[in-house]
């Protein structure tokens, strides 16, 4: 007997009916820069809008670029069967590295690698990807599924994402501008965002707990809701900040706090003719950072090392402008506080405690 595609765990029909249910999705998220071309091989995108009411007028325009995935998260995603929010989290990973040099988000491309076609469960990733692209300001223009039995187990699946940008030299931001006497801001987080989860789900199991599990500290939620609950995206945050400020660069370093923590991110962007001196007790982060420190019995260290603590992106700016950029956040429902200054040291980030 003839062996078929469909035989060896690929099936055709269920794939096309995958890819029916993508283009409204994708459409959503279009701006006046995307030149249609559904069917093509590739996605179309003007840098500079066609009209002049909205033109950018770029004098010296660089393209900036980013790419990360999910990580473990996606694990809790298989397990609990809620797959409609992992797709904000790809996004956020890729846009907020992207807006940390001062970039604006113009376009976004996913990678959805399965064990076996499920159009309506590609439907919900592919959902939260969409709504990540119309918060964070970006097309989705693009992307590929690829349905690879034996490569993953019949429920697996994982997830890339790819982020382009652009910004003008003269508003590019490399921390070049960080001095004695910056102030260090923290934008709240919303918990765990897409990094350290390897450690959550140990603490977890090694607990006897399951996703279902409403420990007192989260106020009704469960383990799964305060885990799969989306990063962030800085994207408004950030961009009004530039809005606000079209001439002077008050945003002297931005950083995106993922896996290594502040210590390793914010490290990244200091001159080394600085520190920046952060006080812990300036910000209260989500329970759940205390409740996993507390089942693990996890030491101060190691949670800095490996999680944002509640602070998802820094900004260092110019103390005279401190104050006003914590009321625009506060103004957009982000928590921001002083966390920190920027002293006389060695590219280092110093805790206060330590």
């Amino acid at each position: 007997m003839a062996a078929t595609y469909k035989d060896a765990g690929v099936d055709l029909d269920v794939y096309a009916e995958s890819m029916r249910r993508l283009p409204r999705l994708m459409h959503r998220t279009f701006s006046p820069r995307v030149i249609p071309s559904d069917g093509g091989f590739a996605g179309l995108f003007r840098l500079d809008f066609a009209g002049k009411l909205f033109a950018r007028n770029y004098q010296e325009p660089i393209l900036v670029s980013g790419t990360d995935g999910v990580g473990t998260k996606l694990k809790i995603a298989q397990q609990t069967g809620r797959h409609s929010t992992v797709g904000i989290d790809l996004v956020a990973m890729c846009v907020n590295d992207l807006l940390c040099t001062g970039g604006e988000p113009l376009f976004f491309l996913d990678y959805v690698a399965m064990g076996r076609d499920d159009p309506a469960r590609l439907e919900q990733i592919v959902q939260g990807i969409s709504d990540g692209c119309v918060e964070g300001d970006l097309a989705l223009l693009g992307g590929e599924t690829a349905i690879m039995p034996d490569m993953y187990a019949t429920e697996d699946y994982d997830l890339a994402g790819f982020a382009v940008g652009v910004v003008d030299r003269k508003k590019l931001i490399d921390g070049k501008q960080i001095a004695e006497g910056d102030v260090v801001l923290g934008l709240a987080s919303t918990g765990l965002h897409s990094n350290g989860f390897s450690l959550v789900r140990k603490v977890i199991s090694d607990a006897g707990l399951d996703w279902e599990a409403t420990p007192d500290e989260f106020g009704g939620q469960s383990l799964g809701d305060v885990c799969l609950n989306p990063t962030r995206i800085y994207t408004q945050a950030i961009r009004s900040i530039q809005s606000h400020y079209r001439v002077k660069q008050v945003l002297h370093g931005l950083a995106h706090i993922t896996g290594g923590g502040i210590q390793e991110n914010l490290d990244r962007i200091l001159p080394k003719n600085v520190d920046a001196e952060i006080d812990p007790t300036s910000w209260q982060p989500h329970p759940i950072f205390q409740w996993l420190q507390k089942t693990g019995s996890i030491e101060t260290a190691e949670m800095r090392r490996i999680f944002n603590m509640g602070i998802g992106m820094i900004a260092v700016v110019s103390d005279f402008y401190a104050g006003s950029i914590q009321s625009q956040m506060e103004e957009l429902g982000i928590s921001c506080q002083t966390i920190g200054q920027i002293v006389g040291g060695s590219g280092k980030v110093q805790y206060r405690d330590a």
